[in-house]
Formats: C-alpha cells, sequence, structure tokens
C-alpha cells in the first residue's frame, strides 16, 4: 500500500510493536484534532502533550535505540523510522522536526565508541527524552570549516567549552545536546555531548521561522563549559565522519517528511473539491482539475517509490556497496521539491482555500518549502549527486539484486559509514532497471537518457563548462531525473504498479525531462554538438487520455472516502 492512509497505518507494518506503536500515535492526533493543531501552531506553543505521549508510550525509545542499549524490542530499523518520519509529518511537520531532530543528535552518540555514554542515551530515551544536534552557527549555517565552537585543554586533560550554535532544534528540552567543534590548540575536529540543565549552557531565544512554529528552534551558548572524556564521543577524522554520516541518516528523513505532507494535502483537496459545486457542477468534474489531481497522484507515487527504494539501499550498503552515497542526497532533494510541485498543484486546485488558517493545506503551503532549502540542501546535495555522474554512466560494475527491505532488522550498520573516495563508488548499468518494461512513456524517457549519455561521451563537457559552477548545477538536474527514474522503475516493479500508473508518471518525467534540456540550451552556452544532442532530448510523452480517466476513476477518486477525521 503506497499511498499512506492513517485509518490502516497497520498494513504498512509487519511486528505488534511497530503496529501499536504507529496506531496510538494517529490515536493521539485524531484526538487532538486539525483545529487544535493548528491553533498551536499560530499560536507558537510548544507541545507539551506530544512530548508526553512520547514519553508514555516511549516511542523514540522503541525506534532510536539501537540493539544492545534498550528494551527487547527497541531496534534502529531505518524503514520503521522512515515511516514514522512521514507519518508524523502527515499531520504537522513541526511534530517530525522533533523527531528528525533528535535522530540527528543521536547519530554522533550511537557513532561513537562512547559506550558508557550510549547506555546512559539508552537510559534517557527510556525516559522520555529528545535530543539535539549543535552544529550549525550564526555566522556561517552549517559550513564545517568555519566552525567556531571550542574546546580548551586544561592540565589535567579535561576541556572548557565555549561558543554558540544557532538554528538548533529541540534545544529547549533536549536531554543532551550533541555539539560539533575543534580543540582550540590543535584545530582538530571533536564532538562532545552537553547538557542543558547544566549551569553553564545558555539558551538564548527562540528563532522565529515560518515554519514548524510548535517545535523550538533556538540559539544557545556554553561558557567555560567542564568536559571530560566522558562526554566526548569522538575527535579528528572519526568526529568528521560521524557528522557527515549523521546527517545521512538525519536529512533522508526529509523525502518522507515531505510525502507525508503531500498526502494529507491530497486528502482535504479531494475531499473539498468533490464536494463543492461551481456554475451548476462538482469541481471535480472539471477536466482541469481531473488533470491536476491524477498528476499530482502519481507525482505522490513516484516520490514514495523512490524513497522507499532509497531505504532498500541504504539498509543494504556495505564497504564494497555504497550506492546510497547517491541515491541518498536525491532523496533529500529531488524527492522534496517534488513535494512543492505537487502542493502547487493542490493549491491551483483549491486556490483561495488553501490560504484559510483553519486548513491543512495553509500548513502545506508554508512548510513545503522550506524541506529542500534547509541549510542550503538543493545546491549542497546537488554539488555531490554530480560526483557520481561519470562512474554511474560508463564505469559500471555488477551488484547482486537489492530486495525490499522492510524486515524488522536492526540497521546499527548505518553507524559505521565511510564518507570519503567517492570516486570508487560504482554502479551496475542502469538500464537493467527498464528490463521487461514496454510502456510508451518509458522506452521515450530512456531514449533520452541514452542521449544525455551519449552527449556527454561524443560531446564531453570543455574546460570552461566544467569549472563553471551554475552550469554543472544545471546540467546535474538531468542526470537527477535519470537516477530518480531508475528507482522509481524498480520499485514500480516491485510493487507491482498498475501499468497505466506507470506510463501516466513517466508521462511526467518525459515532459520535465525535455523541460530541463531546453533551459540548458537556452541559459548556458553549449558546442554546436552538444546543442544537437540536447534538441534531440526535446521529446514529447504519450497522452492518453483513455489512461488518464481511467487512474482517474480507479486510483485517485476512491482516495476521497479513504479516510475521515482530520481531513474534513
Amino acid at each position: 500500500m503506497l499511498f499512506l492512509n492513517p485509518m490502516n497505518v497497520s498494513q504498512q507494518v509487519e511486528d505488534e510493536k511497530t503496529k501499536t506503536l504507529m496506531e496510538k500515535t494517529v490515536k493521539f492526533f485524531e484526538e487532538k484534532g486539525l483545529d487544535n493543531i493548528k491553533e498551536e501552531d499560530q499560536a507558537s506553543k510548544w507541545y507539551d502533550d506530544f512530548i508526553e505521549f512520547l514519553k508514555e508510550e516511549e516511542i523514540f525509545a522503541t525506534l532510536l535505540t539501537p540493539t544492545g542499549y534498550g528494551d527487547e524490542e527497541a531496534r534502529f530499523d531505518l524503514s520503521r523510522i522512515c515511516d514514522f518520519s512521514e507519518l508524523t509529518a502527515f499531520y504537522s511537520l513541526a511534530y517530525q522536526y522533533c523527531y528528525q531532530v533528535s535522530i540527528l543528535g543521536l547519530g554522533p552518540i550511537w557513532m561513537s565508541n562512547n559506550e558508557e555514554l550510549k547506555q546512559r542515551t539508552g537510559k534517557l530515551l527510556k525516559d522520555g527524552g529528545i535530543f539535539a544536534f549543535g552544529m550549525s552557527e550564526k555566522k556561517h549555517g552549517a559550513d564545517l570549516y568555519s566552525n567556531q565552537m571550542k574546546l580548551y585543554t586544561q592540565d589535567d586533560g579535561s576541556y572548557i567549552g565555549n561558543g554558540s550554535k544557532y538554528y538548533i532544534g529541540n534545544a529547549n528540552k533536549a536531554a543532551l545536546v550533541s555539539v560539533f567543534g575543534r580543540i582550540a590548540e590543535t584545530d582538530e575536529f571533536v564532538f562532545f555531548v552537553v547538557d542543558p540543565t547544566n549551569e553553564n549552557y545558555h539558551l538564548q531565544k527562540k528563532i522565529n521561522t515560518s515554519g514548524v512554529r510548535p517545535a523550538f528552534v533556538g540559539a544557545f551558548s556554553i561558557e567555560d563549559y567542564p568536559i571530560t572524556d566522558a562526554e566526548v564521543l569522538s575527535k579528528g577524522r572519526a568526529a568528521w565522519d560521524s557528522s557527515l554520516s549523521t546527517v545521512n541518516i538525519g536529512k533522508f528523513q526529509l523525502g518522507f517528511a515531505s510525502a507525508g505532507i503531500c498526502q494529507h494535502a491530497f486528502y482535504e483537496a479531494l475531499n473539498h473539491a468533490d464536494n463543492r459545486v461551481l456554475y451548476g457542477q462538482k469541481v471535480t468534474d472539471f477536466n482541469h482539475v481531473q488533470d491536476l489531481f491524477t498528476e499530482s497522484y502519481v507525482r505522490i507515487i513516484a516520490m514514495k517509490l523512490y524513497a522507499l527504494r532509497a531505504v532498500d539501499y541504504f539498509r543494504s550498503s556495505s564497504e564494497e556497496d555504497r550506492r546510497y552515497l547517491l541515491f541518498n542526497p536525491i532523496q533529500k532533494m529531488k524527492v522534496t521539491k517534488q513535494g512543492m510541485e505537487v502542493i502547487d498543484m493542490l493549491l491551483d486546485i483549491v486556490a483561495a482555500k488553501g490560504f484559510e488558517q483553519d486548513t491543512y493545506m495553509e500548513l502545506a503551503i508554508r512548510d513545503i518549502g522550506m524541506i529542500p532549502r534547509l541549510e542550503g540542501t538543493s545546491h549542497v546535495n546537488m554539488a555531490l549527486v554530480i560526483k557520481f555522474m561519470e562512474n554511474y554512466f560508463f564505469n559500471n560494475e555488477e551488484f547482486a539484486e537489492i530486495p525490499t527491505r522492510r524486515d524488522a532488522q536492526d540497521d546499527s550498520n548505518l553507524f559505521k559509514q565511510t564518507t570519503g573516495s567517492l570516486g570508487s563508488v560504482k554502479f551496475p548499468d542502469y538500464r537493467r532497471s527498464y528490463e521487461g518494461i514496454n510502456h510508451l512513456n518509458v522506452i521515450t524517457f530512456l531514449e533520452q537518457v541514452e542521449l544525455l549519455r551519449e552527449m556527454l561521451y561524443k560531446a564531453p563537457l570543455t574546460k570552461e563548462q566544467q569549472e563553471n559552477k551554475n552550469y554543472m548545477l544545471h546540467l546535474g538536474e538531468l542526470f537527477t531525473m535519470v537516477v530518480y527514474a531508475q528507482l522509481v522503475i524498480e520499485n514500480a516493479k516491485l510493487y507491482q504498479v498498475d501499468g497505466d500508473v506507470i506510463n501516466h508518471m513517466f508521462k511526467f518525467m518525459v515532459s520535465d525531462f525535455a523541460q530541463y534540456a531546453l533551459a540548458h540550451l537556452s541559459k548556458f552556452e553549449n558546442t554546436s554538438e552538444q546543442v544537437e544532442f540536447l534538441e534531440r532530448m526535446l521529446k514529447r510523452p504519450q497522452i492518453n487520455a483513455d489512461q488518464e480517466k481511467k487512474i482517474w476513476k480507479e486510483h485517485v477518486l476512491p482516495l476521497k472516502e479513504a479516510m475521515t477525521a482530520l481531513v474534513k
């Protein structure tokens, strides 16, 4: 079941503990109601009831504690961790934010060799603790090289910490904050933890943001804060790797958050439109409205297919298979930007209704655009993605097939990532993913991909183009479409997605690819050979009105009655 329905959330998981946890979460939000959620959002009121619920049901303790540091049913299972991100964002990004920030705060702890602190963290989770990640600083965001938080070595080998952090979620109530800084005397990177209840920890202010208002995004400083080896998590290269690996796990949640927002907004828009009569007919009887719903539906399905398939690769990763290092940044960037596309289409349907303060759509409009832009996410991730382009297209290796990973297993292997040597990451031939698929729009899209590959080989980039960051980032949009489509088609086969839906998904992919190619032609100086290839990429998708009508009737319209409570 790809399209989330909280009323049947137990269908998406296997073990009883996870089913119970998810169902209780749905019950909490349904009983709270959209009116109260919106009221707290507009008042920027901290959600004490949510924190108390998490504590009573030991939700973070169950989901975010690796095997060996908590109860028998606790495990760090990325599949259900992502499910919970999607579910909480379905109700409001503010709730997902508290969860995602806790994942980030826990990452450096679970990646460390500080066993005493890891055992303590397991107990803090059991007691209902939430966590924070002290990375960003006011002057330079998440630029780790410019980090000014310092630990000063004392004569007895301990440290004194001084510095400040900015834009830090959960800074008000965290049981522990994982802080990234440097050893003052050696400039060596270091990760350590601080306790917000310590008198040397100063919560400076809540930073007003347009989104996640009930959450707490704050600034804090530490002044002469005493640190011993008991609070130190990692140093040097280990601390650097922990920072990147933690972001890989925590920011990976953004794609599922976007999907959760889009699905709730979809339900609300569909119910509103189908119950509204204009000019003597239901809004959903207008063909342009049906078209917007149908395309937004298949874009959401594609988002889910990619995000879930990326989980499979991440959970199955190893030193020999690090393909997730390409798939994860696309998850953070492409899936979230697709969410923006979906909300724009839904807003075109509901129009002024979407801006009313008592709708979920008003939240969605505000929050969806924030997600891909957190810490410059889109640009940072695109710069990473293009580093894999040569190996992806031209230096293929064989790999065993990666299965669907919905199994109830601990994923502590994710705490031992190797983040460097990107040039050693190889991929099998992407064309294998399309074997057995003969839908016309899929075939057309693959033709576009082959033209891009051929262009890179026969009309290689000039030195000037390679040195032009803007040119390379835009070329990365075309490459991103290739990788995105690969995982979508792989998972469409694994989930046995209806062929009509697949063909319609690739209708928008063909169109989007052509638009990127046209923009590349229009915006940059290309060689005559490159121009020829780019012009040949300007292909038209197949338009099949009967197929689209069928998707509307069989897949979209039935969702109107799929859930009842908050969308009304």
